[in-house]
Formats: structure tokens, C-alpha cells, sequence
């Protein structure tokens, strides 16, 4: 088990409320669908979570959620320095507001 899964696992088990997952049982292996909410979740959950973003992009998230208020779209993730439409794009599915 590599050590992102086991991270994802023991926040599932630990029940953090900004972590989802859900599986898809018609598939022949396991599909889990991870989510995370972006106006609620911390900057470690936001950098383990979404691809391609590290701990300093998530804090710059987490500072402009904090002065700007919440995010009403996905695209308003622009809006932070260092995420472009790239890392929205590869996180769409990831991403709940």
C-alpha cells in the first residue's frame, strides 16, 4: 500500500467531513472516487487530495477562501495564485464547493 493510499484511508476511517468516497461495485476491480470540498477543507487535505497541487499552492487557497470568502465554481479556483485551468481541469471530479 503506498503511502497516499494509506493517508486517504485513515482520513476515511478518521471520518474527516471534507474527504468523500464512493465506489463503483458494477467494475471488476474497486473504483474509489475521491472528493474534497474546497471551501472547508485545510491546506494538508487540499495538497494530499488534489493532483498537482503541493502544501504551499493549498495554503494559497486557504488564504484567499479566508479573504475572499467561498469559492461559487470550480473556475473560480483561478482566481488563486499558482492554480490554473490545468489543475482545475485534472481535479474536476475531485473538486466539491
Amino acid at each position: 500500500m503506498n503511502h497516499k493510499h494509506l493517508l486517504l484511508s485513515t482520513l476515511l476511517l478518521l471520518g474527516i467531513p471534507s474527504v468523500q468516497a464512493a465506489t463503483n461495485s458494477t467494475q471488476k476491480s474497486e473504483q474509489v472516487q475521491i472528493t474534497v470540498n474546497v471551501n472547508k477543507a485545510s491546506a494538508e487535505e487540499l495538497s494530499t487530495l488534489l493532483k498537482g497541487v503541493g502544501l504551499s499552492k493549498a495554503k494559497a487557497i486557504v488564504q484567499y477562501r479566508e479573504a475572499n470568502g467561498p469559492f461559487k465554481t470550480k473556475d473560480d479556483l483561478a482566481k488563486v495564485k499558482g492554480i490554473g485551468k490545468s489543475i482545475i481541469k485534472k481535479n474536476e471530479q475531485r473538486i466539491l464547493l
